[in-house]
């Protein structure tokens, strides 16, 4: 563990601002870089994750980093200069400034580069510049503020007015529009089951337009929601592997690609085994390999389900 030291009488936060500045200045830590995540910092440094989150606001102010979705905190790719010991706004001019609208969109801005593990209420409290204690007069809890984050989220596009008149060609444009909101915001995808469903009313609009596109085919009330079910399972099944992904490559530091290349020793042991014939035939044929293509896998899985519930829906 890094010991938080630095100019006698620094909070935490400056001290592991300058020495981050310090990697920047030296070319340690180059443009377009990954610089250490919050939970990085708070490991390493010993602080909390609100003040590594503070530092890291304090250094994207300064323009030296910047947020990336999905990828994370990076080195900006041209640097302002700042001075050495720039520190935020006050807290009351801040306060001032405060608004639900703000907190949630700041919970996203942080949920979309770090993933919703790294969300906390003095996270977002600390990106904002305001006392820890001040985004609980918006919003009760961390739960409540991730509701309010869905909502947004799932408000961010919806379905025109005029829709198709093709329950087929409305069930792929609902269903496309669903995956382009997950795949912008992976988070999404955690969040509720499909037997505990996320309640919110921008994603029940989402919903009562696959409901209106399946309604009035002559199916039962049962089956019509069961389809709906299925078809949602389906774009949210696969969303759910956008955010495992960012997990695992930001616990191992590998991509998908380098982690696939270290288990190489495995696979060849499955397919030099002998046990598994088909897979060996199937594996052997691909020449640079398998490459898996969520959006494809989307596409023909709409495709199938589409397809396979036609002469139900049509009758």
């Amino acid at each position: 563990m890094t010991k938080a030291t630095g100019a006698a009488g620094d909070p935490p936060y400056l001290r592991i601002v300058a020495a981050i500045r310090q990697r920047i200045a030296n070319g340690e830590l180059a443009p377009g870089e990954r610089v250490p995540s919050t939970r990085q910092l708070a490991a390493q440094w010993g602080v909390a994750l609100a003040t590594a989150t503070k530092a890291l606001t304090t250094l994207r102010l300064e323009g030296l980093v910047e947020a990336r979705p999905r990828i994370g905190t990076v080195v900006a790719e041209t640097t302002r200069a700042a001075p050495a010991r720039r520190r935020p706004s006050s807290a009351p001019d801040a306060e001032q400034e405060l608004s639900l609208d703000r907190i949630v969109r700041t919970a996203i801005e942080i949920a979309d580069a770090e993933g919703l593990q790294a969300l906390s209420m003095r996270g977002v409290a600390a990106r904002l510049g305001v006392a820890a204690m001040s985004t609980y007069r918006y919003v009760p809890s961390k739960e409540d503020l991730v509701l309010h984050m869905a909502d947004a989220a799932f408000g961010e596009e919806s379905c025109p007015a005029d829709a198709p008149g093709d329950w087929r060609a409305r069930i792929e444009l609902g269903g496309r529009t669903l995956w382009g909101l997950y795949r912008k915001h992976p988070w999404l995808a955690q969040l509720g089951s499909l037997t505990r469903p996320l309640l919110v009313p921008n994603l029940m609009v989402h919903g009562e337009w696959m409901l209106a596109a399946l309604d009035g085919h002559g199916l039962d009330p049962t089956t019509l929601f069961d389809i709906h079910v299925l078809l949602y399972s389906h774009v949210q099944g696969l969303a759910a592997h956008l955010e495992l992904e960012a997990h695992a490559e930001a616990a191992t530091g590998q991509s998908e690609e380098q982690w696939m290349d270290s288990r190489a020793p495995a696979l060849r042991g499955l397919v030099e085994s002998g046990r598994f014939p088909t897979f060996t035939r199937v594996v052997g044929s691909f020449e640079d390999g398998y490459d898996l293509r969520l959006d494809a896998l989307f596409e023909l899985g709409l495709k199938a389900l589409l397809d396979g519930l036609a002469p139900l829906v049509d009758g």
